[in-house]
């Protein structure tokens, strides 16, 4: 393994860039969608019903199944790998954006609304703040699940580490699958760290914010 490392770098690395490219192109366009469906649900009760239900039914459907579905659509490529994994993500994110929105306290909520505080004030200022930790557990899933299924992607050519894999296994080739495996399995856990470590931090920051106002009016 060493020895393919050293003398093939770019076949590992090349892999790697592909995955962690389409990783984060995946990520941001879920969030963005994400965040517009929550904003949505936020306002409609029957609407969130309506979404959750109608995307844990995607959600349940085998994601080469879904890829199969689309090719005669959107054809071979990161278009159809996209298409599938922004939609996947769709329901562990919107799932635990509003499970964390609405767990935030009903009284806290009752006393903003009647010091005149609208929805959305109530969203960003109350609800978001208070909800952090069950939002970022949406993300550290959503990134984890996202890695998986892009290394199947790999099947209908949207490059990133399953061509290594899948490579290895068809030309039985240990060092390539081992390899593979490596990479995609060591990305998802240093993805979900490094989220878990800025969960973390925005913890420390939400902390110490109220001793620091204590300091500025004594």
């Amino acid at each position: 393994m060493i020895d393919y490392l050293i003398s093939y770098p770019d076949k590992l690395l090349t892999p790697l860039l592909q995955h962690l490219e389409l990783l984060v192109i995946t990520l941001v366009v879920s969030l963005a969608v994400a965040a517009v469906l929550t904003i949505a649900s936020m306002y409609s009760k029957t609407l969130a019903r309506v979404l959750t239900y109608l995307f844990s039914i995607i959600y349940s459907i085998p994601s080469l199944a879904l890829f199969v579905l689309l090719i005669p659509l959107t054809g071979l490529g990161t278009t159809t790998a996209l298409i599938v994994l922004v939609t996947y993500n769709q329901y562990l994110l919107l799932r635990n954006f509003l499970a964390g929105l609405e767990g935030v306290d009903p009284a806290i909520i009752e006393a903003a609304t009647g010091m005149g505080m609208s929805t959305m004030q109530i969203l960003v200022k109350i609800r978001l703040p208070l909800a952090k930790k069950v939002l970022f557990t949406g993300i550290r899933l959503s990134a984890v699940s996202t890695i998986g299924i892009i290394t199947i992607a790999a099947l209908i050519n949207a490059g990133g580490i399953g061509t290594l894999l899948f490579d290895g296994l068809r030309t039985m080739n240990t060092v390539k699958i081992l390899w593979g495996a490596i990479l995609a399995g060591g990305l998802a856990i240093i993805a979900d760290a490094l989220l878990k470590l800025v969960e973390k931090r925005l913890e420390r920051t939400g902390a110490d914010a109220p001793d620091n106002r204590e300091k500025t009016f004594d």
